[in-house]
């Protein structure tokens, strides 16, 4: 059922109220700019955490029959009353010291604050390292109690798992089911792990799961029709989730900006047996074409531009296949896209070749996205051009957009290390304030000067001479590239050099969490790409911390400066000693968009290792002013795609009534 905000005041679970699959409805856009919702949001007061400590205590003095009869007229006051005010600080305290039975871990203050900033529905921004899974845990078992089913978002399948089993005693000590959908879940256990009081999942299976529920709910009809059939005894088969109620998103930045571009489509195959021959005969055409010639290739947007001899060229070679080939913005769009598969496309870099299929690689994270697909016969023809597989084409039967998924849930919240930069975008997008939780110990991290090198490879050439200096002084080093060709690249530079390293890329997603779990050993050298190994603490080994903890040195030209606080917070996590250095290069994709000003820092000297000799100032500077150029791009290229999905959906809705 869909819900207005009238109703969202209502405890958000199924019910004879809200229905047996609560949704919000469309809700009208915010401005975009001004005003006062730009400043971040205070946490709760400090006096609410001693009031919870002291329910905490009244909790830990009971025996184990005493605490469950406690807890099932908590539950009941729960459910009648909500989460909120008095009650809340008791189910804290008492979800506190169930974490102190279950787990043996006693909740720090600030993860205790940072709960009560998730379950008043605000995104809270909490240092890396700071706890956010059992924060986020604390803030899911109080809503649980109230009978609230709730979603916690991860960033991978693995974490899903890990957070699920791991916390899954807090839960049970506590009386709530927990579930967990991964990408190789079956419908059925899918449809019983969201049965359960708390469902641990990544965003994308969540949302597509939904996607597969709307598209049900179509097929069947109006409501009226629905329920005409189910007095009729035509039992429509089950939904897979108990409607969008309540999600806590973890790395909220990364889900509800980075992705927001990606649009979620659930596709259906099709048969069409002369796609994969379009798409042959189109690789064979491009073959004959030269870049540069007959076409311009935009390698940043894989867009491509036909200059006239290419389009004569083009033409003349088409003559001979006749049929849909004689038309002339077929052939220009079928060939550009095998053009953009032979010459934009890179294995390493935008995807990757893995016992005999392509996976996509997020240009975010780094990682494979199993099930992603190129759209426009693209993946087709870079299937043919690697030799693999065809997928077969499909066809959309329905789509939406990070924004518009996150939007449907009557409670959102997040939590993030890497949220005040956007924090104008998240409060128009989602109506969601930052609550900034403070550090748990004072922050010892030491920032380096920026450095700019003149070429990507000056930068890599200079890299294995810094990591050896590191290492000899008794420190772990954690060097983060873009993309799983730099790593490949800078791991044979390191082993060329004599430095035992690892690499933790796309390719060993598999062992991501064990190998950055040893990143902070004396000695340890860690290669990786993007946000790699995000989630997974770096304990230091004996002896770092005083030798002056792990070192992170970022190579990545990011566009946000976000993506460069999230990879420079691995180092000196709660309140450890580390370091941190940022360098740059000016043939990035970034510095070069900065145009014919930002090429004449080239011309300054070199020192001793490659770098240009530039006041860190003007690195920084040119650094803010270029991430903030393509912040404000991304941030209209966001909303447009939700003002495109609001209109969409609004004339899908006004087919179907009308149909």
């Amino acid at each position: 059922m869909t819900t207005t905000a009238a109703t969202t005041a209502l405890l958000p679970r199924p019910g004879p109220l809200l229905g047996a699959y609560p949704l919000r409805g469309p809700s009208p856009p915010t401005p975009w700019s001004g005003g006062w919702w730009r400043r971040t949001a205070a946490p709760p007061p400090v006096h609410r955490v001693a009031a919870i400590r002291a329910q905490q205590a009244r909790w830990a003095a009971l025996s184990e029959l005493e605490f469950r009869a406690h807890l099932r007229r908590l539950r009941a006051r729960l459910a009648r009353d909500g989460f909120g005010g008095a009650q809340r600080v008791r189910a804290l305290g008492c979800v506190a010291a169930a974490a102190q039975r279950a787990l043996g871990r006693n909740p720090y203050d600030t993860q205790l604050l940072c709960a009560e900033a998730l379950l008043d529905d605000h995104l809270a921004e909490m240092a890396t390292g700071e706890g956010k899974t059992l924060a986020a845990a604390l803030a899911a078992a109080v809503a649980a109690l109230a009978g609230v089913p709730v979603h916690v978002m991860t960033a991978n399948d693995y974490l899903a798992a890990r957070d699920a089993a791991q916390l899954g005693l807090l839960y049970g000590v506590l009386g709530l089911r927990t579930g967990v959908v991964l990408g190789s879940t079956a419908p059925d256990a899918r449809r019983a792990a969201y049965a359960c009081d708390l469902t641990y999942a990544t965003a994308r299976e969540i949302a597509f799961d939904h996607l597969r529920d709307r598209a049900h709910l179509r097929a069947q009809g109006s409501e009226l029709q629905r329920c005409a059939s189910r007095l009729a005894g035509e039992a429509p088969p089950p939904l897979l989730l108990r409607g969008l109620c309540m999600a806590i998103v973890d790395e909220a930045d990364s889900l509800m900006i980075d992705e927001a571009t990606m649009p979620l489509v659930l596709a259906e195959t099709q048969d069409d047996p002369g796609h994969r021959a379009a798409c042959f005969q189109a690789l064979m055409l491009a073959r004959r074409l030269t870049p540069g010639e007959d076409l311009h290739l935009d390698a940043e947007r894989l867009a491509v531009h036909w200059t006239d001899t290419g389009t004569e060229r083009l033409e003349q070679c088409a003559d001979g296949l006749g049929g849909a080939w004689l038309n002339r913005r077929h052939r220009q769009d079928l060939v550009g896209a095998a053009l953009v598969a032979l010459h934009g496309l890179e294995p390493d870099r935008h995807y990757l070749v893995r016992e005999g299929r392509v996976e996509l690689l997020d240009a975010v994270t780094g990682r494979a996205a199993p099930g992603r697909v190129w759209a426009r016969g693209l993946q087709t023809l870079v299937e043919l051009k690697e030799g693999c597989p065809v997928t077969p084409p499909t066809r959309t039967s329905a789509q939406t957009s990070y924004q518009r998924f996150f939007l449907g849930y009557l409670r959102l919240s997040g939590i993030s290390g890497t949220l005040a930069e956007c924090r104008a975008e998240l409060r128009a997008v989602y109506g969601r304030q930052i609550v900034a939780v403070p550090l748990r110990r004072p922050g010892q991290r030491q920032l380096a000067a920026p450095r700019l090198f003149a070429t990507g490879q000056a930068r890599a050439e200079a890299i294995p001479a810094r990591v050896q200096a590191l290492v000899a002084a008794g420190r772990p080093v954690l060097i983060g590239v873009d993309t799983v060709a730099e790593a490949q690249a800078l791991s044979g530079r390191l082993s060329a050099a004599g430095v035992e390293h690892q690499v933790l890329d796309a390719r060993h997603d598999a062992d991501e969490a064990a190998v950055v779990a040893m990143a902070g050993q004396a000695g340890t050298v860690t290669v990786a790409t993007r946000m790699a190994g995000r989630g997974t603490d770096i304990e230091l080994g004996a002896g770092v911390a005083a030798r002056g903890g792990l070192h992170v040195l970022c190579c990545q030209d990011n566009v946000s400066a976000r993506l460069d606080r999230q990879f420079i917070g691995r180092a000196a996590r709660q309140g450890d000693p580390g370091s941190a250095e940022v360098w740059h290069a000016l043939d990035a994709s970034i510095w070069q968009s900065g145009g014919a000003s930002v090429g004449l820092l080239r011309r300054r000297q070199q020192d001793g290792q490659g770098a240009l000799v530039v006041p860190a100032a003007v690195v920084q500077a040119w650094n803010r002013r270029l991430q903030g150029t393509h912040q404000e791009q991304g941030m209209r290229q966001r909303r447009r795609l939700l003002e495109q999905d609001r209109t969409w959906q609004t004339q899908l809705e006004f087919t179907h009534l009308h149909a």
